[in-house]
């Protein structure tokens, strides 16, 4: 009982943080320090056309999601049927995943809502001085990160108490039913990732390639009409689709700790029933006690002037993993008992500690491998800065090779997390690493979407003509943003490669309880070694979706934009007005197509293999997937955030700053690496997550009806 009021009240407080942050955010007049009316009212124009146009992507993709969920749901509820009990496990685990995606869009709607208040606000605030416009961008961030790692573990719990009331199952059976929860978070994920990436970057790559380097205005001008959605699409790409993603990361690996250790807590001669219960509650203990921990880093940082804005960023990242590990110890030994069987494995709390532990330093570990490759502070960006001086082919050229050489440290971290974890205490340490990696994941959050605040104010103080000083501060912000939220990709495919394994050993777990035939899975199988090999090409297959889904769109808004440039009569001087409610519209329609191939192969694939080739064919492709997935990510992220940079570097002054041929390479860089880095990259992580939660779900339906063709062919 204690540790279920201490995780609802943690929720609470974590709810009780954002909405004060809120309140001191929103008390701020959008037009605070406003020089002139005329300011006043171009800083009112551009804060209600961004928030305007977020609110109507996200309405429309939410009407096409809800639909899509209640038909998966009704799907799910008469699917799933677990022959080894009587209760009615589908319609149990479609009311959790109902549960789960509503969850998930309140996050990521809370997320959107708050950017698109702090961004115009970071702005004016820049006026009075950079700690205020830093104190207002990482207060909008952190409404984010406390908001919905509250609303996480709430929900966990509120489902978990439910289903435990109404089901009289096993605890794995149970735990399985919770994992509903999840799996509707991912579907929403899903939607808002893919969505959401291939909404911003048809809207940058357009706004990029037919104003800065066809046209020659600056970024984010007011004359170019698809700045605004541009600045949108930081909004609903940037923060609603990469909460919901991590909203899936934290459900998703909690639920994989949790499937994996109720059986062993169950059985435990050293456990009473109460012991147990807060044992199968200590996956979600770890998340609600991130809430105060991030908290008291938050109100740890201090900037006063611009050089302290990115160190002061990495320094939340590390303290707030000291405090963690510290914090972690106690709620172990408490939650945990000294020692239990876990798959014929005696464990002790102290080994569970110490996974916890292995998957933080190696979340730590890959933000900073992912800092020196993509920050131009270092040697391999500035490298890559002057490969631009000879052109856009050798920048090219070294961004891939940038990318490709930074797989190998994060994975040797993940390769750590998993290893060390797995000896000390099974899958089960792997779940906890997994969590161990998203322990700080309020304060990762904060600054994650910190970016997205700082690039929109950036762009709202060029569009509103607040003039150079202010617009130099924005531009500091939005720097460190950059490289923060780099980090923070490499966190979200860290945690989703721990995670997408931990859920791996539950779908295999659970099969093998189902299935008296499935007692291993033998490598040499030619089923399973067919699936793997297949499952290899479905991270190419889906990049080359999303890739060529944002070249798609991004044709419609270069087209739009040329046309607008050649046919509105005093654009170009600043008389005449754009059109950008056209592009908003364009980005908005173009993204609800173009994510439906995607969606379609994600929760196709494991379906379809599953019931036609069986558990075996599944398990491969779900390791296949996985094992080139998360390379993939690591690699596409890192490139872009590279080239990203890189431009940014030269911008700065050096190689001869902004308009020569080496920034015009380096902007076609930037070009090619957004759709890497925004919406190939960090979908990918949703591939491998989603597939897996999708596959542990439907392990009922698999082992009853899957093997059809496997059946007829033998």
């Amino acid at each position: 009982m204690l540790s279920y009021i201490l995780i609802f009240g943690l929720g609470l407080m974590g709810l009780a943080v954002a909405f004060v942050l809120t309140r001191k955010i929103v008390s701020i007049p959008v037009d605070f320090g406003a020089e002139s009316p005329e300011e006043a009212s171009r800083l009112k124009q551009m804060h209600k056309a961004i928030a305007d146009g977020a609110m109507a992507f996200l309405t429309q993709e939410y009407r096409y999601i809800t639909w899509f969920m209640l038909g998966f749901a009704i799907f799910i509820a008469f699917a799933i049927n677990d022959p080894s009990t009587d209760a009615n496990e589908g319609i149990f685990t479609a009311a959790a995943f109902i549960f789960g995606g509503v969850i998930s869009l309140l996050a990521g709607f809370i997320g959107m809502r708050i950017a698109t208040e702090g961004n115009v606000r970071t702005a004016t605030s820049a006026r009075n001085s950079i700690a205020d416009a830093f104190k207002v961008a990482l207060n909008s961030g952190a409404v984010m990160g406390f908001g919905l790692v509250s609303l996480t573990v709430i929900g966990l719990l509120i489902t978990y108490l439910v289903m435990a009331a109404m089901l009289d199952v096993p605890p794995n059976i149970l735990m399985k039913v919770v994992a509903g929860f999840a799996l509707g978070g991912s579907m929403i994920a899903l939607f808002g990732r893919v969505g959401g990436g291939i909404y911003t970057k048809a809207a940058d790559v357009g706004a990029d390639l037919v104003g800065k380097v066809e046209a020659g205005i600056p970024e984010d001008d007011p004359r170019n009409p698809a700045v605004i959605a541009d600045n949108v699409g930081d909004n609903v790409g940037d923060v609603a689709g990469m909460g919901s993603d991590l909203f899936g990361s934290v459900a998703e690996s909690t639920a994989a700790a949790m499937v994996i250790g109720a059986t062993a807590f169950a059985v435990s001669a050293v456990l009473a029933e109460t012991d147990s219960l807060t044992a199968n509650m200590y996956p979600i203990l770890i998340s609600a006690v991130g809430i105060p921990i991030s908290l008291l880093t938050i109100l740890m940082v201090r900037v006063r002037n611009e050089q302290q804005v990115a160190p002061a960023l990495k320094k939340m990242l590390i303290i707030s993993s000291v405090l963690m590990a510290i914090a972690v110890y106690p709620l172990t030994v408490w939650a945990l008992p000294e020692s239990f069987v876990l798959e014929g494995q005696t464990v002790t709390a102290l080994q569970v500690y110490l996974c916890f532990v292995a998957g933080l330093a190696s979340g730590l570990a890959i933000g900073l491998f992912t800092e020196y490759y993509t920050s131009h502070d270092f040697k391999p960006v500035r490298e890559l800065a002057d490969s631009c001086a000879t052109g856009s082919a050798t920048n090219i050229i070294f961004g891939l090779a940038l990318g490709y050489k930074s797989v190998g440290w994060s994975i040797a971290s993940i390769a750590f997390a998993i290893y060390v974890p797995f000896t000390l205490a099974g899958m089960y340490g792997v779940a906890i690493a997994a969590l161990g990696m998203l322990g700080t994941l309020v304060v990762g959050l904060a600054i994650d979407a910190y970016g997205p605040v700082s690039d929109n104010a950036g762009g709202i103080a060029e569009m509103a003509e607040m003039g150079e000083t202010i617009r130099d501060r924005t531009d500091v912000l939005d720097a460190a943003g950059n490289t923060t939220a780099a980090i923070g990709k490499g966190f979200a495919i860290g945690s989703a490669i721990l995670t997408s394994l931990a859920l791996f050993a539950a779908f295999v777990t659970h099969a093998m309880h189902l299935d008296d035939n499935f007692t291993s899975l033998n490598l040499l199988d030619p089923m399973v070694l067919t699936g793997l090999f297949v499952g290899t090409i479905l991270p190419f297959i889906f990049s080359a979706q999303t890739m060529r889904s944002v070249g798609a769109a991004a044709f419609e808004m270069i087209e739009e934009v040329r046309r607008q440039f050649r046919n509105i009569p005093g654009i170009m001087e600043g008389t005449g007005q754009p059109d950008y409610k056209r592009c908003v519209a364009i980005s908005t329609r173009a993204a609800l197509r173009e994510m439906i191939a995607p969606s379609v192969l994600i929760i196709g694939s494991p379906l379809v293999v599953g019931y036609l080739f069986g558990i075996e064919a599944l398990a491969g492709l779900l390791i296949g997937s996985l094992l080139v997935g998360g390379g993939l990510a690591i690699s596409s992220s890192n490139s872009g955030g590279a080239w990203d940079n890189a431009k940014k570097y030269i911008e700065k002054g050096h190689l001869g700053g902004k308009g020569t041929e080496a920034h015009k390479a380096a902007v076609v860089g930037d070009t090619v690496g957004d759709p890497l880095k925004d919406t190939s990259g960090p979908s990918l992580n949703i591939l491998i997550k989603l597939m897996a939660i999708l596959s542990l779900v439907f392990v009922p339906f698999f082992v009853e009806h899957g093997g059809v063709l496997t059946r007829l062919i033998n």
